[in-house]
């Protein structure tokens, strides 16, 4: 394959696994637009995104066997349509109720660009190349939380926020395009591939009774949901109580990303000193020193815009480092249903992301309190989970060592 082609492959792949990201943050800015157009309270608003990650967490689980059987293109086709056609029933939406509805619907079609990526890189590319395949389009996904709240924003001011759903539509038609003219069909269908539930259902029990897996998956799925109380808080924070514009809001985003991108860089240079485990336990225990700062800051009232903009940045930007960590120890033990092992991982880290923005959506009270509290709840359970799972590992293996003794 020549090295032009390999470019346009992982551009077309990273695009493809940016529909969904920027699905989630390009309208951010919005909230408070969508609201007062809506009639009703950012709290409600909130709660599209929770239905959004649910849309995410349940489509995870179905498009792997789908994109198996029927093969890569057909699913991710239908995929691709759903969500074009979701995003411009979200722009021409005039109730709430039937927003939530629809980013459900937009979240499934979504799925489909990410796992078919994934997919498709592990078919395209060699074993020895897929690494560094998988490590460009990181690349490529990690401008989404940067540029996408940014244009979201210049948008939602000059057009309404209408025109971000059209958008979002437009972009995924332009990328249905290349996918049909330029990107490869992958693997053909396997009909062997059983799609009933029974079949599907055993291999998850075998990824699940891993406590390697479990482990990972619980404490580093927690810690790893703080940001989303971020993304579902922060617009109303910003815009509503600190009266910023969404432009400006865009820029504070893009800054937390973009730190948060920049720090997950280190991770090459800490692995060669640090255990996976060690830097995910210290990066955690930094994070809850920085929650709980955070927390008392906002409760007393002495943190202003400033303030709580530098402290975010400061607690979220080990997230890199721990989401990193967890997601390859988590998958370490698997050479079979490892397909299966990330699914399970991706919808349990969704499913808690879909619970976390529906608790400051609940909460909500208009100050960035239910915002931060949330933000430290995650890393604290995480934590907890960590440490809890690591004693009850520890005194398995003293219990098998003894009981081997005698």
């Amino acid at each position: 394959m020549e090295r032009k082609q390999q470019l346009v492959l992982i551009l077309i792949l990273g695009a493809l696994s940016t529909i969904s990201p920027f699905a989630i943050d390009m309208y951010l800015p919005g909230f408070p637009a969508i609201a007062e157009d809506l009639d009703t309270s950012v709290a409600s608003v909130q709660l599209s995104l929770t239905s959004y990650f649910v849309g995410i967490a349940a489509g995870q689980l179905a498009y792997g066997p789908l994109l198996d059987r029927f093969g890569r293109k057909k699913p991710l086709y239908a995929g691709l349509a759903v969500y074009a056609v979701a995003s411009l029933s979200c722009a021409l939406t005039r109730s709430v109720e039937m927003l939530i509805a629809v980013r459900f619907l937009q979240a499934l079609g979504g799925c489909a660009g990410m796992i078919a990526a994934q997919t498709l890189v592990r078919d395209l590319f060699p074993a020895h190349r897929t690494a560094h395949v998988f490590s460009w389009m990181i690349l490529v996904i990690a401008v989404s939380p940067m540029v996408a709240p940014t244009v979201g924003g210049y948008l939602t001011a000059s057009l309404g926020w209408q025109s971000v759903f059209v958008t979002l539509s437009i972009i995924t038609l332009i990328i249905l395009i290349l996918v049909y003219y330029l990107l490869p069909a992958g693997n053909a269908p396997d009909k062997s591939v059983s799609l009933l539930p029974a079949s599907v259902l055993r291999n998850f029990y075998a990824v699940i009774r891993n406590r390697q897996f479990l482990l990972y998956c619980v404490a580093g799925g927690l810690a790893s949901a703080a940001p989303f109380a971020f993304i579902a808080g922060s617009a109303d924070v910003y815009i509503n109580r600190y009266g910023t514009s969404e432009q400006v809001y865009g820029w504070i985003f893009a800054l937390v990303g973009g730190t948060i991108i920049a720090c997950a860089q280190l991770n090459h240079v800490l692995l060669r000193k640090f255990s996976s485990h060690r830097i995910i336990s210290i990066s955690m225990i930094y994070q809850g020193i920085m929650g709980a700062i955070l927390v008392a800051g906002v409760v007393t009232g002495i943190f202003g815009i400033l303030t709580l903009t530098i402290m975010t940045v400061l607690f979220l930007s080990v997230h890199g480092l721990t989401n990193a960590n967890a997601t390859a120890l988590a998958l370490a033990p698997f050479t079979k249903n490892t397909g299966s092992a990330a699914s399970l991982l991706g919808t349990f880290r969704m499913a808690l992301a879909g619970v976390v923005t529906a608790l400051v959506s609940v909460f909500h009270d208009g100050s960035a309190a239910p915002m931060v509290a949330m933000m430290a709840v995650c890393v604290f359970a995480g934590l907890m989970a960590l440490a809890t799972a690591r004693v009850i590992l520890h005194t398995r293996r003293e219990a098998k060592a003894n009981s081997t003794a005698h």
